[in-house]
């Protein structure tokens, strides 16, 4: 059973960084893509940014381009999104996501979420 947890989410002043964590468990972590999406008050869930299982083909939407950076560790099953240069815009719950391949499509596959606020 895919299992995956979030965490590292938290309040933070504009302008400041967080390390989100997604634990994984369940699957052949190193064969398979992992992104990370967001979902704003009232909004859709959208695309933040994505990998290959090797760490390559990385995706990034062009709202943080510059400022989140994707990671993973394939020893410790887990997967990172390093946020820097926060802004309020940013504010959202952070979903951790397994897919076949990256891209901006998700697979079926989320987590619980955790949520990052960014205050003025």
């Amino acid at each position: 059973q895919v299992h995956l947890v979030e965490s590292g989410g938290g309040l933070v002043q504009a302008g400041g960084s967080l390390r989100l964590s997604c634990a994984a468990s369940g699957f052949t972590f190193n064969t398979y893509a992992m992104g990370w999406f967001r979902q704003a008050p009232e909004k859709e869930r959208e695309f933040v940014a994505a990998m290959g299982w090797d760490g390559g083909r990385i995706f990034i939407a062009d709202s943080v381009e510059g400022r989140f950076t994707i990671s993973r560790d394939n020893a410790e099953n887990t997967v990172y999104l390093q946020m820097n240069s926060l802004k309020p815009e940013d504010t959202a719950v952070y979903y951790c996501n397994v897919a076949s391949r990256p891209g901006i499509y998700p697979g079926d596959y989320w987590g619980q979420g955790t949520q990052v606020t960014v205050s003025l």
